[in-house]
């Protein structure tokens, strides 16, 4: 199945890119995208970031469906 992964922030600059088109195996959770696209060098993005699935925040175990839009968002800080 695909979904369509937005990435924000940091993790957007740290990427290079805005989004992805991912292909992950049937029955997929939110998990198992984070471990394909936060793998090697974006790893340390893993522990903090959140998570929005077709626009509502989601938990690592949501099962995902063809065609989810996966929002990362990564923690901001300003003042």
């Amino acid at each position: 199945m695909k979904v369509h992964v937005l990435y924000f922030a940091s993790l957007r600059e740290k990427i290079g890119r805005r989004e992805d088109m991912v292909e992950l195996s049937a029955g997929a959770d939110v998990t198992a995208l984070l471990d394909q696209v936060l793998a090697g060098p974006f790893e340390a993005f893993r522990g903090s970031v959140a998570v929005s699935v077709n626009q509502e925040y989601s938990s690592p175990s949501r099962a995902l469906q063809e065609g989810d839009e996966v929002a990362l968002l990564p923690p901001v800080s300003g003042g």
